[in-house]
Protein backbone atom coordinates (compact mmCIF):
# COMPACT_ATOMS: atom_id res chain seq x y z
CA UNK A 1 0.00 0.00 0.00
CA UNK A 2 0.84 3.57 -0.60
CA UNK A 3 2.77 5.64 2.06
CA UNK A 4 1.30 9.17 2.43
CA UNK A 5 4.46 11.52 2.96
CA UNK A 6 5.29 15.21 4.78
CA UNK A 7 8.86 16.09 4.33
CA UNK A 8 10.45 19.52 5.47
CA UNK A 9 13.53 20.69 3.90
CA UNK A 10 12.37 19.18 0.37
CA UNK A 11 13.53 21.94 -2.08
CA UNK A 12 17.15 20.60 -2.34
CA UNK A 13 19.52 18.49 -0.85
CA UNK A 14 18.37 15.27 1.30
CA UNK A 15 14.93 16.23 1.64
CA UNK A 16 14.64 16.60 -2.10
CA UNK A 17 16.07 13.24 -2.74
CA UNK A 18 13.91 11.97 -0.41
CA UNK A 19 10.94 13.46 -2.24
CA UNK A 20 11.83 12.11 -5.40
CA UNK A 21 12.37 8.47 -4.66
CA UNK A 22 9.22 8.49 -2.74
CA UNK A 23 7.25 10.33 -5.54
CA UNK A 24 9.08 7.70 -8.05
CA UNK A 25 7.58 4.38 -6.11
CA UNK A 26 4.14 6.44 -6.41
CA UNK A 27 3.69 7.09 -3.01
CA UNK A 28 1.72 10.34 -2.26
CA UNK A 29 4.28 13.32 -0.77
CA UNK A 30 3.15 16.73 0.64
CA UNK A 31 6.42 19.13 -0.10
CA UNK A 32 7.56 21.67 2.27
CA UNK A 33 9.90 24.45 1.74
CA UNK A 34 10.35 27.98 3.17
CA UNK A 35 9.47 28.96 -0.62
CA UNK A 36 7.27 27.21 -2.25
CA UNK A 37 8.15 28.27 -5.51
CA UNK A 38 11.28 26.55 -5.35
CA UNK A 39 9.41 23.14 -5.37
CA UNK A 40 6.78 23.42 -8.52
CA UNK A 41 9.06 21.68 -10.86
CA UNK A 42 8.55 18.54 -8.74
CA UNK A 43 4.76 19.13 -7.98
CA UNK A 44 4.24 19.98 -12.18
CA UNK A 45 5.83 16.41 -12.81
CA UNK A 46 3.83 14.51 -10.02
CA UNK A 47 0.51 16.14 -9.95
CA UNK A 48 -1.78 13.58 -8.29
CA UNK A 49 0.56 13.02 -5.59
CA UNK A 50 2.52 15.92 -4.94
CA UNK A 51 1.77 19.14 -2.74
CA UNK A 52 3.02 21.49 -2.08
CA UNK A 53 3.38 23.96 0.78
CA UNK A 54 5.01 27.24 2.29
CA UNK A 55 6.72 26.56 5.66
CA UNK A 56 9.27 27.76 7.77
CA UNK A 57 9.31 25.43 10.86
CA UNK A 58 10.02 28.34 13.27
CA UNK A 59 6.86 29.43 12.66
CA UNK A 60 3.79 27.79 14.37
CA UNK A 61 0.88 29.22 12.03
CA UNK A 62 2.77 27.89 9.41
CA UNK A 63 3.26 24.34 10.58
CA UNK A 64 -0.03 24.18 11.29
CA UNK A 65 -1.80 25.21 8.34
CA UNK A 66 1.20 23.02 6.07
CA UNK A 67 -0.01 20.00 8.03
CA UNK A 68 -3.65 20.96 7.98
CA UNK A 69 -3.33 21.08 4.05
CA UNK A 70 -1.30 17.51 3.53
CA UNK A 71 -4.43 16.30 5.90
CA UNK A 72 -7.22 17.79 4.01
CA UNK A 73 -5.41 16.59 0.65
CA UNK A 74 -4.32 13.13 1.58
CA UNK A 75 -6.51 11.92 4.42
CA UNK A 76 -3.57 10.95 6.72
CA UNK A 77 0.05 10.81 6.60
CA UNK A 78 1.84 7.54 6.85
CA UNK A 79 5.56 9.16 7.19
CA UNK A 80 6.97 12.33 8.75
CA UNK A 81 10.55 12.87 7.59
CA UNK A 82 11.63 16.43 9.57
CA UNK A 83 14.71 17.04 7.24
CA UNK A 84 14.87 21.00 7.13
CA UNK A 85 17.98 21.90 9.12
CA UNK A 86 20.84 24.68 8.96
CA UNK A 87 24.49 24.53 9.63
CA UNK A 88 27.29 26.72 11.23
CA UNK A 89 30.94 27.59 11.28
CA UNK A 90 32.88 29.22 13.72
CA UNK A 91 33.62 28.93 17.19
CA UNK A 92 32.01 28.24 20.20
CA UNK A 93 32.67 31.86 21.64
CA UNK A 94 32.17 33.58 18.72
CA UNK A 95 28.42 33.12 18.20
CA UNK A 96 25.93 35.58 19.70
CA UNK A 97 22.92 34.53 21.83
CA UNK A 98 20.53 35.32 19.34
CA UNK A 99 22.40 32.93 16.92
CA UNK A 100 22.34 29.87 19.29
CA UNK A 101 18.56 30.52 19.37
CA UNK A 102 18.16 30.35 15.56
CA UNK A 103 19.97 26.98 15.48
CA UNK A 104 17.96 25.64 17.95
CA UNK A 105 15.17 27.18 16.77
CA UNK A 106 15.70 25.38 13.20
CA UNK A 107 17.40 22.09 14.24
CA UNK A 108 15.61 21.24 17.24
CA UNK A 109 12.35 22.99 17.92
CA UNK A 110 11.08 23.52 14.76
CA UNK A 111 11.04 19.50 14.30
CA UNK A 112 10.32 18.96 17.89
CA UNK A 113 7.14 20.89 17.23
CA UNK A 114 6.03 20.20 13.63
CA UNK A 115 6.24 16.27 15.46
CA UNK A 116 4.17 17.10 18.55
CA UNK A 117 1.58 18.88 16.38
CA UNK A 118 0.91 15.76 14.16
CA UNK A 119 0.95 13.57 17.29
CA UNK A 120 -2.41 13.44 17.92
CA UNK A 121 -3.09 12.55 14.40
CA UNK A 122 -0.89 9.55 14.13
CA UNK A 123 -2.41 8.08 17.76
CA UNK A 124 -5.68 8.49 16.37
CA UNK A 125 -4.34 6.17 13.76
CA UNK A 126 -1.99 3.69 15.70
CA UNK A 127 0.47 4.18 13.23
CA UNK A 128 3.34 6.25 11.65
CA UNK A 129 6.82 6.78 11.19
CA UNK A 130 8.98 9.89 12.22
CA UNK A 131 12.33 10.10 10.69
CA UNK A 132 14.43 12.58 12.11
CA UNK A 133 17.73 13.72 10.10
CA UNK A 134 19.74 14.89 12.43
CA UNK A 135 23.59 14.00 11.73
CA UNK A 136 27.17 12.02 12.74
CA UNK A 137 27.66 15.36 14.74
CA UNK A 138 24.43 14.43 16.84
CA UNK A 139 26.78 12.40 18.80
CA UNK A 140 30.59 13.06 17.44
CA UNK A 141 31.00 16.51 18.51
CA UNK A 142 33.88 18.95 16.16
CA UNK A 143 35.48 22.06 16.57
CA UNK A 144 33.73 24.76 14.12
CA UNK A 145 30.36 23.38 14.94
CA UNK A 146 29.45 23.87 18.30
CA UNK A 147 25.62 25.26 17.68
CA UNK A 148 25.06 22.75 15.29
CA UNK A 149 25.74 19.30 17.58
CA UNK A 150 24.14 21.12 20.29
CA UNK A 151 21.03 21.33 18.45
CA UNK A 152 21.65 17.97 16.77
CA UNK A 153 22.14 16.44 20.17
CA UNK A 154 19.18 17.54 21.70
CA UNK A 155 17.17 16.47 18.90
CA UNK A 156 18.88 12.93 19.26
CA UNK A 157 17.70 12.80 22.63
CA UNK A 158 14.15 14.35 22.73
CA UNK A 159 14.01 11.75 19.87
CA UNK A 160 15.14 8.44 21.81
CA UNK A 161 12.62 9.13 24.72
CA UNK A 162 9.69 9.97 22.46
CA UNK A 163 10.68 6.50 20.31
CA UNK A 164 10.10 4.98 23.55
CA UNK A 165 6.93 6.47 24.46
CA UNK A 166 4.85 6.18 21.00
CA UNK A 167 6.07 2.94 20.56
CA UNK A 168 3.39 0.67 22.30
CA UNK A 169 0.94 3.26 20.09
CA UNK A 170 2.24 1.85 17.04
CA UNK A 171 4.33 4.83 15.77
CA UNK A 172 7.98 4.19 14.89
CA UNK A 173 10.65 6.88 15.17
CA UNK A 174 14.38 6.99 13.47
CA UNK A 175 16.96 9.27 13.90
CA UNK A 176 18.84 9.43 10.82
CA UNK A 177 22.57 10.10 11.01
CA UNK A 178 24.18 10.86 8.10
CA UNK A 179 28.14 12.01 7.57
CA UNK A 180 29.58 13.77 4.24
CA UNK A 181 26.46 14.07 1.68
CA UNK A 182 26.87 15.52 -1.68
CA UNK A 183 24.29 18.56 -1.04
CA UNK A 184 24.46 22.26 -0.83
CA UNK A 185 24.40 22.25 2.84
CA UNK A 186 28.05 23.41 3.08
CA UNK A 187 29.63 26.57 2.40
CA UNK A 188 27.78 30.06 2.49
CA UNK A 189 24.84 28.09 3.93
CA UNK A 190 26.12 27.61 6.85
CA UNK A 191 25.97 30.59 9.22
CA UNK A 192 28.49 32.30 10.16
CA UNK A 193 29.56 33.51 13.49
CA UNK A 194 28.95 37.01 14.24
CA UNK A 195 32.50 38.04 15.70
CA UNK A 196 35.90 36.70 14.79
CA UNK A 197 38.18 35.74 17.81
CA UNK A 198 42.15 35.63 16.86
CA UNK A 199 42.78 32.82 19.01
CA UNK A 200 40.74 30.56 17.56
CA UNK A 201 42.12 31.21 14.34
CA UNK A 202 44.49 27.94 13.95
CA UNK A 203 41.78 25.56 14.58
CA UNK A 204 39.00 27.56 12.34
CA UNK A 205 40.59 28.80 9.11
CA UNK A 206 41.64 25.04 8.36
CA UNK A 207 38.01 23.55 9.07
CA UNK A 208 36.91 26.49 7.06
CA UNK A 209 38.84 25.78 3.94
CA UNK A 210 38.07 22.04 4.26
CA UNK A 211 34.45 22.54 3.57
CA UNK A 212 34.98 24.98 0.72
CA UNK A 213 37.08 23.25 -0.66
CA UNK A 214 34.84 19.78 -0.32
CA UNK A 215 31.95 21.34 -1.35
CA UNK A 216 30.31 19.42 -4.04
CA UNK A 217 32.89 16.46 -3.80
CA UNK A 218 31.41 14.36 -0.87
CA UNK A 219 31.20 10.70 -1.12
CA UNK A 220 27.76 10.36 0.14
CA UNK A 221 24.89 10.47 -2.61
CA UNK A 222 22.05 11.25 -1.75
CA UNK A 223 19.76 9.61 -3.96
CA UNK A 224 20.67 6.18 -2.00
CA UNK A 225 20.37 8.10 1.52
CA UNK A 226 16.99 8.38 0.28
CA UNK A 227 16.50 5.24 -0.75
CA UNK A 228 18.04 3.61 2.51
CA UNK A 229 15.23 5.85 4.36
CA UNK A 230 12.63 4.24 2.49
CA UNK A 231 13.52 0.56 3.08
CA UNK A 232 13.62 1.69 7.04
CA UNK A 233 10.10 3.07 6.49
CA UNK A 234 8.88 0.20 4.52
CA UNK A 235 10.43 -2.54 7.68
CA UNK A 236 8.83 -4.31 10.44
CA UNK A 237 10.99 -3.42 12.30
CA UNK A 238 12.63 -0.73 12.05
CA UNK A 239 15.87 0.47 13.89
CA UNK A 240 15.96 3.85 16.35
CA UNK A 241 18.90 5.07 14.79
CA UNK A 242 20.31 4.87 10.59
CA UNK A 243 23.79 6.03 10.44
CA UNK A 244 24.68 6.61 6.47
CA UNK A 245 28.55 7.17 5.14
CA UNK A 246 31.35 5.02 6.04
CA UNK A 247 32.31 8.41 6.99
CA UNK A 248 29.68 8.62 10.02
CA UNK A 249 30.43 5.21 11.11
CA UNK A 250 34.38 5.58 11.56
CA UNK A 251 33.56 8.75 13.22
CA UNK A 252 31.65 7.31 15.58
CA UNK A 253 33.55 4.06 16.45
CA UNK A 254 36.16 6.28 17.47
CA UNK A 255 34.79 8.57 19.46
CA UNK A 256 33.50 5.40 21.21
CA UNK A 257 36.29 3.83 21.85
CA UNK A 258 37.86 7.49 23.45
CA UNK A 259 34.24 7.23 24.97
CA UNK A 260 34.74 3.87 26.45
CA UNK A 261 38.64 4.59 27.53
CA UNK A 262 38.07 7.26 29.54
CA UNK A 263 35.02 6.43 31.54
CA UNK A 264 36.90 3.06 32.20
CA UNK A 265 39.81 4.89 33.51
CA UNK A 266 37.50 7.17 35.84
CA UNK A 267 35.17 5.19 36.70
CA UNK A 268 36.70 4.10 40.28
CA UNK A 269 36.28 7.45 41.30
CA UNK A 270 32.65 8.84 39.71
CA UNK A 271 31.50 5.44 41.43
CA UNK A 272 32.55 6.40 45.03
CA UNK A 273 30.29 8.93 45.20
CA UNK A 274 26.93 7.72 47.10
CA UNK A 275 25.82 7.38 50.80
CA UNK A 276 27.68 4.37 52.46
CA UNK A 277 25.05 1.23 52.46
CA UNK A 278 23.08 2.33 49.83
CA UNK A 279 21.67 -0.02 46.97
CA UNK A 280 22.37 1.16 43.57
CA UNK A 281 20.04 1.47 41.09
CA UNK A 282 20.06 2.20 37.35
CA UNK A 283 19.36 5.95 36.41
CA UNK A 284 15.45 5.98 35.22
CA UNK A 285 13.90 3.06 36.82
Amino acid sequence: MSKVWFITGASSGLGKALALAALARGDKVALAARRRESLEEIAQRNSEHALTVSLDVTDPSQRRAALDAALGRFGRIDVLANIAGSGSLGAAEEFSTAQLLDQLAVNFIGAAELTRELMPTLRSQRSGHVLMLTSVLGLVSYPGFAPYCASKFALEGWSEALHTEVAPLGIKVTIVEPGAFRTDFLGDRNMRAEQRVADYRPVIDPIERHLNGNDGQQRGDPAKAALAMLAVVDHANPPLRLMLGADAYSAWEKKRAALDAELAAWRAIGEATAFDWTEVRPVGG
